[in-house]
Parts: C-alpha cells; sequence; structure tokens
C-alpha cells in the first residue's frame, strides 16, 4: 500500500489560485466523463500518476490529469485492457515513440475483438439453434434446459 507521505501536497499561498490552477475529484470527474470511484481507482492501480493533495489530503486534479482520464476512458470504451491501456499510455508521454509500436498493440487488440466477436457468433448459433428447438407449449419438456444439464461422466464434480 502507499505511503500517505509520498504525495505530492500542496499548500495554497491563495484559494482563488490554487482553485484556478487545480480541481477536486467531483470536477475532475465531471470534465472528464469518469466517476470518482474509477478515478480513485486509476490512481491506486498507477494507471494514473498520484496526485496533488492539499494540506487536508484532498486530492487535486490538474489539466494535465484531466486529459489522461479522458485518454483511458476513451482507450477504455474501445475495450482496450488496463495493462494495454497503461501501456498506450506510456507511449502517448514518450515523445520519442515508434507509431509502430501503438499500431502494433492496436492491431493486437482487433486480433482479439476477432477472437471474442467469433467466439460470441459460436454461442449465439448454439443459442438460437436451442431456442428453435423449444417448442414453447408449455409443457416441461425443454431442449435449453436439457442441454445446459448434459451430464459429463469423465468429470468428477
Amino acid at each position: 500500500m502507499k505511503s500517505q507521505t509520498s504525495h505530492k501536497v500542496i499548500v495554497p499561498d491563495a484559494a482563488g489560485a490554487l482553485r484556478r490552477q487545480y480541481c477536486n475529484i467531483g470536477d475532475a470527474s465531471l470534465r472528464s466523463g469518469v466517476s470518482s470511484k474509477m478515478i480513485r481507482h486509476y490512481e491506486a492501480t498507477g494507471l494514473l500518476p498520484e496526485v496533488h493533495r492539499t494540506a487536508a489530503n484532498y486530492r487535486l486534479y490538474s489539466e494535465e490529469d484531466i486529459n489522461q482520464l479522458r485518454f483511458i476512458k476513451r482507450a477504455r470504451s474501445l475495450g482496450f485492457s488496463m495493462k494495454q491501456i497503461a501501456r498506450l499510455v506510456s507511449l502517448w508521454q514518450n515523445k520519442s515513440r515508434s507509431n509502430a509500436d501503438v499500431r502494433n498493440l492496436a492491431m493486437e487488440h482487433v486480433a482479439d475483438l476477432d477472437t471474442r466477436i467469433r467466439e460470441m457468433q459460436e454461442m449465439r448459433h448454439a443459442l438460437h439453434v436451442l431456442a428453435v428447438r423449444c417448442h414453447a407449449d408449455g409443457e416441461p419438456e425443454c431442449p435449453i434446459l436439457d442441454s445446459l444439464a448434459v451430464e459429463y461422466p469423465d468429470r468428477a464434480d
């Protein structure tokens, strides 16, 4: 667990100057579209670096932090895993990165999505076949339930 003393503490000279430069977690949530709970999670897992804190230990978010939250949100909306997003953030922040590294990561994700789509289509087909075999005539016999209840003699539970 991270030590509380490792936070970057900001003691404002004037509250107004602090508010112009930083915002609290609620405002950061509104501006980034990421929930406060997820912001804390991203910080705890290191996806978002530790943010500045007030002397009272309240989190303070800069424009850069909010931009990174928006980046993470967009990457999540494309289905990237947290590990992949960490790599993307690292590449995004590294101005000497190779765009080939970014493309390779994206293409690996596309391949993973293709596999998942194929698996879901197979599940959909199997379920559709079972549903079509069900007569829905009010009787207790049900090919869907029968299929789910198939026992495998070679498996011990």
